[in-house]
Formats: structure tokens, sequence, C-alpha cells
């Protein structure tokens, strides 16, 4: 098992910010991520996706009886001299899909007692799943946010796309690195990207969502229903392996914990706070994926404690 260290110089990273190489890694990755659509594309454009809708495309779909009316540059001369009955070709449209990213670098995203911080791996991911599109030959756009901040990058395609989205990535995480925002202002600010999203993601786009979901309300959960009406959306949980239990130590020690405003003491080796702990973290999780799972919004997990590629090896093999 590779150490901490290892595991950074691989990701070549320390962990805290962000850099050109790190992002650019990605690149050579793309096989852990699977953009296939899993639902049917809705948007109206000509690209390279399949639809159930039938049309003059490059994909054959099946060959029918001819009918008056229908194209006699489609008619399947081969199907019609074995059958003795005119056959016409039906095609499927190729439609494009375009792939956009939220990715939340807000002050709770600024945490990670392991590896990375769960904004670093969020970044990660968006870097991941942008090159995915890209080479696919998808257009990719993304949102990303801070607390008070945000960076619109406009759907693009190719290479130019994504390092866009890494440069914009670089930024936002050097400037929100140390800023404080009280509980209110960050549920505003997702709220308002939830809602800006809706307008920004074209009907029938891959919709990918990146946060720990901490200031998930009832407002922002609207919006996602909304958005999840005509796009295909991912919902992925950034959490760090602190979020899930309490470091269970030998002695009962006091450790002084503050969110950048309040400030509480939490006894580690307690056994019964450990409990409530743990049972608090759960309901909350609870609750996140029954907003999902109303809102048909598939939720997955990535730990900031485990580097990206293990995590999806590890996916991929499960998948098998």
């Amino acid at each position: 098992m590779q150490s901490i260290q290892e595991n950074l110089t691989k990701l070549v990273t320390d962990g805290l910010n962000l850099s050109v190489a790190e992002l650019l890694r990605y690149q050579q990755l793309t096989r852990l991520m699977d953009l296939t659509p899993k639902r049917t594309p809705q948007a109206r454009l000509a690209g390279s996706y399949l639809t159930r809708h039938k049309g003059r495309g490059m994909e054959f779909d099946e060959a029918r009886h001819y009918q008056a009316g229908d194209d006699i540059r489609a008619i399947d001369w081969r199907v019609t001299a074995r059958t003795g009955k005119t056959h016409t070709k039906i095609y499927r449209e190729e439609r494009e899909r375009p792939v956009f990213i939220l990715c939340d670098l807000s002050p709770s995203m600024q945490f990670g007692t392991r590896l990375l911080t769960k904004a670093v791996q969020a970044a990660h991911l968006t870097s991941l799943i942008s090159w995915s599109a890209a080479t696919r030959g998808d257009k990719v756009g993304a949102m990303l946010f801070s607390s008070g901040k945000h960076r619109e990058c406009k759907p693009l395609s190719r290479k130019r796309a994504v390092l866009n989205i890494c440069h914009e990535l670089i930024t936002l995480q050097q400037q929100s690195r140390n800023v404080q925002a009280d509980e209110a202002a960050q549920t505003s600010a997702f709220t308002d990207v939830c809602a800006r999203a809706r307008r920004l993601a074209r009907p029938g786009s891959l919709v990918y969502l990146i946060s720990d979901f901490q200031h998930l309300s009832d407002a922002s959960q609207q919006h996602i229903s909304q958005l999840s009406r005509h796009c295909e959306v991912n919902a992925v949980e950034i959490t760090d392996p602190m979020e899930h239990a309490l470091p269970d130590t030998s002695i009962v020690q006091p450790v002084n914990v503050t969110d950048g405003h309040a400030q509480q003491t939490w006894m580690l080796g307690d056994k019964q706070e450990m409990a409530a702990y743990r049972q608090w973290r759960e309901q909350q999780e609870s609750a996140i994926a029954a907003a999902f799972s109303r809102s048909r919004v598939r939720h997955h997990h990535v730990s900031a404690g485990l580097s990206l590629d293990d995590q999806l090896l590890e996916l991929q093999r499960g998948v098998r």
C-alpha cells in the first residue's frame, strides 16, 4: 500500500494547491471515465450521439416496408430483392450532447485530513471529466464556484476548452483557500449556482454536480430537480474520511475544532460521542441521498482520502 507521500508524488500535488501539471495528468487517464449516455438525449442537435428519433443520419437503424412519402433514395434494394417487397432504410439521427460541470470550491470544501482537500479532489474529477469529454468530441463547459465568486466556462470543444477550465480551477482555488463564509452565505451561493445551471445547461446535456452538498437546501433541490427533467444529472459527493467517523484514540482527549466562526470541543476516544457523531453523519448522508433520489439524479461518492485513479479502478473491477 502506497504511503501518503508516495500518492502525492504520483498525483503531482501537495494536496492543498492546484497546478497545471496535476490537472494535465488526467489527459492520459480518460479511460477511467465512462461518459456514455445512460438515458436518451433530448436535445435537437446534430452531433455524435444516437437517439431513438428516426431520421436521416449516419447510423442505420432498421429496414421496413416502403410507405407512401418515403424517400426513394433510401430504398434497401437488397432486402427488396430478397423479399419481393419494397423496403426502405431507416436511420437514427446522430446528436451532440454537451457536458456541463458544476464544481464546488467553497469554504466547506477546503478541508482534508488524509491525502487531499475536498476542493482539490473535486478539481481533479472536474479535470478528468473534461478531458474525457474532449476525447469523445463533446463540447464541455463548467461553472466553478466558491462563496461569492464563480467562473463560467462556456461549452467549447477540444483541448482549448479543458485548458480554459483548468486555468480557472487553479485561479479560483487560490482565491478560495483562506476565504471564510457563514452557513447562510454558502447555502445562498449554492442555490444561486443551481439556479444559474438551469439556464446554462442545454436540454440533453450531461451534467455533473461536484460538491460535498453540505449546503443543499429545499430551494437548490428544486432547481436540481428541474434540471434533471431535461438533462442527465450526476451528483458526485466528495467527502473526507473524518467526516464519516471520528478518530478512535486509545485515550480520551479533547480537541478544539472550528468552521471559521463557531468553535467546539470534541472528546476523541469517547465511545458515546463517537457513536453520536456517526449517527448524525448517517442521518445527514441519508437526507442527501433521499433528495437526489426524489430528483432522479444519480448519486456517487468520491473520497478525498484516496487517489481518484484508485477509486475509479476499483469501481471498474467491481462492475466487471
